[in-house]
């Protein structure tokens, strides 16, 4: 398929700037074996089945944007490379590679070096071990693990989508609402946007209803908003992220589907990464590490019966992998009736519910 396949226009506004209050309250179009419906996330304690496991994606977003500055380098024998002043530095990042070390996208790259140090406040700061090709600056941080954890969070910012930030600053509000009530694994640079729909409240109705609960990790990279640059889809490489896969939650996901129970993928994340822990029959098996797994149409999806996601980018991997998993015939219909009744759309935007097509 072409990467046109999978565009549509959407007038700006149509972005959703601020999430629904209650998340719960958000719309939610329905897209259960071909028929449509228009409802509310409120709803699924109605629509769901006792019996029937959500699998969620407990990553946590991290406030990935710093500001830095390099201090003054001195002059260096003849050569005149001293600067008399520091340089302020933004730092966006994009992937932790250990306790310690991230991969950053930087403004004004330029500006470092290898063995540069960019302090963060008084007591955070980093030093620059690599530049790749590709403009990723590679920072090794001086406190690691759960310390760096939680310097990042007294000393970042949210990283807001790129569609969002270029139209209002980061709030201090998007701090809760830019995370889901269930996030703990430290890890994620965008948030597993489908989770953010969910209150407490509304756990606790699809528990009392015999919905059931567990948690799968895959920690979201900055690559989820790059854009496909091939026509051919087929030609497209995917980022890799990393994921968790545990041999409690793959035992659960086994055990509800052998009593006919239904799985629920709560976001794209969630699903990619139980695909990527499918073995040749079908089952979700334990997994941990990388995973660049591309599910677009062609792909059959094995783990989930339905997918909750939200309304997703024009020619993104995203809205290739809803259209895999309940056809590109009923993805795009089901687009068309979202844009036509006032769906709000991306991270903060509405949702969506689908059955698999197969």
């Amino acid at each position: 398929m072409k990467l046109d396949d999978f565009d549509f226009e959407l007038a700006p506004e149509r972005i959703a700037l601020e999430p629904a209050s209650p998340r719960d309250s958000a719309k939610m179009l329905c897209v259960l074996d071909g028929a449509f419906s228009d409802r509310y996330i409120m709803d699924l304690a109605d629509i769901l089945r006792s019996g029937d496991l959500l699998v969620v994606n407990n990553s946590r977003v991290i406030r990935a944007q710093l500001q830095g500055v390099r201090p003054p380098r001195p002059q260096r024998g003849n050569h005149n490379i001293g600067e008399a002043s520091g340089v302020c530095i933004h730092v966006n990042l994009i992937k932790r590679i250990d306790a310690a070390t991230f991969d950053a996208l930087v403004k004004p790259a330029k500006r470092l070096a290898v063995d540069d140090i960019v302090q963060f406040g008084k007591t955070l700061s980093a030093c620059v071990i690599q530049r790749q090709p590709d403009g990723i600056i590679r920072f090794t941080f001086n406190v690691s693990g759960t310390t760096l954890d939680q310097a990042l969070e007294m000393n970042g910012e949210m990283p807001l989508p790129p569609y969002i930030a270029a139209r209002r600053p980061v709030r201090d509000k998007d701090t809760v609402d830019y995370q889901t009530v269930y996030a703990k694994a430290h890890g994620s640079v965008a948030a597993p946007t489908a989770g953010l729909h969910f209150s407490e409240s509304l756990l606790t109705r699809l528990d009392a209803r015999g919905v059931e609960q567990c948690e799968v990790t895959l920690h979201v990279g900055a690559g989820t908003f790059l854009p496909v640059k091939t026509n051919d889809i087929d030609a497209h490489k995917m980022h890799a992220d990393w994921g968790e896969v545990s041999a409690e939650t793959a035992s659960k996901i086994a055990q509800t589907k052998a009593r006919g129970g239904r799985i629920v993928a709560v976001g794209t994340t969630a699903l990619r990464l139980m695909e990527s822990a499918v073995d040749r029959n079908g089952q979700v098996q334990p997994f941990s590490g990388e995973t660049d797994i591309f599910i677009k149409p062609g792909y059959l999806v094995q783990s989930a019966d339905l997918l909750l996601t939200n309304f997703h980018l024009p020619k993104s991997t995203l809205l290739m992998l809803v259209a895999a998993f309940a056809g590109y015939d009923r993805m795009r219909a089901a687009y068309a009736r979202a844009l036509a009744s006032d769906y709000r759309f991306f991270s903060y935007g509405d949702g969506s519910l689908w059955t698999r097509a197969y």
